[in-house]
């Protein structure tokens, strides 16, 4: 056996591969890879609306969407986070068991995080199948078959959180394989229709100067004010999932999928912002 296998049983540390990418795909972005269904939608909301719609707004919030993901995404999770594994594996008691000889009062921290990890748990997957059925209503045939009843939406949330639970129990790597290529090619789906969007309205492009976002803050036009941030932060909605499942899939898979998936999240969240200003003031959008 070489070395550098070795070191990598020593360390729990699973390999790169082709199957195990398609695992993290399927295991590790279901939240964040969701999340963009209503980023847009609440911070357009809480600014009135889309007859409010200003080339200032979307560009200032594509660029507050994107920078978010990367100072909390990319650098938070991947590039500082990542590095303090526990054997390869991750999670705030992964993180606890590393740092609790330093202070016996750490414990304390620990137990919010945990706190912090379950009610989180509950929440994120009710916020985002709820949200994924309601948005059925716009198509014709998903109105046809729920209507404007808020139970049916429940209801059929319901019967799908308990299906998705019920599965669990096959185990990370089982229910990674069998969404592995559903979720790449949702992120297939959300890189295209963002790029189709984009190349309509190029200028979006002007959302990756920070300055955007900044000047957005502080402009009267902002009819929200600093509670965007709070519909911003939404976009890192499971990002949490990229420290907390390391040790189902392994660092290496988490790097080489990372950027496949946010190109297509920043593709998709510009998509969504020419769209927005196609149809600015548009009653029937």
């Amino acid at each position: 056996m070489s070395p550098r296998v070795t070191r990598k049983a020593q360390s729990g540390e699973i390999p790169l591969s082709a199957s195990m990418l398609l695992v993290t795909l399927g295991v590790v972005y279901g939240d964040i890879g969701t999340s963009l269904m209503y980023v847009m939608k609440a911070i357009v909301n809480g600014n009135g609306g889309i007859n409010t719609v200003t080339e200032e707004l979307i560009l200032g919030a594509l660029s507050l969407v994107i920078w978010t993901m990367t100072l909390i995404t990319t650098v938070k999770y991947v590039l500082v986070a990542m590095k303090a594994d526990n054997h390869g594996e991750g999670g705030i008691f992964a993180l606890y068991s590393l740092v609790r000889k330093c202070a016996r009062w750490l414990i304390l921290p620990a137990m919010l995080g945990g706190a912090a990890l379950l009610a989180d748990g509950i929440l994120t997957p009710a916020v985002t199948v709820t949200t994924a059925i309601e948005g059925l209503r716009t198509v014709d045939f998903g109105h046809a078959i729920i209507g404007d009843s808020q139970t049916k939406v429940v209801i059929i949330t319901i019967v799908i959180i308990c299906a998705l639970y019920f599965v669990q129990k096959a185990g990370t790597s089982s229910i990674g394989r069998l969404f592995g290529p559903i979720m790449t090619l949702w992120f297939l789906f959300l890189g295209g229709a963002g790029l189709v969007h984009f190349l309509a309205h190029p200028g979006v492009i002007r959302a990756f100067n920070p300055l955007r976002g900044i000047m957005l803050l502080a402009s009267p036009n902002n009819h929200a004010g600093l509670r965007i941030l709070g519909f911003v932060f939404l976009c890192t909605t499971g990002a949490e999932a990229l420290y907390s499942d390391m040790g189902h899939v392994g660092k290496p898979n988490i790097y080489a999928s990372w950027p496949f998936v946010k190109a297509c999240l920043i593709l998709n969240y510009l998509g969504q912002g020419a769209w927005l200003l196609a149809n600015a003031h548009n009653p029937e959008s």
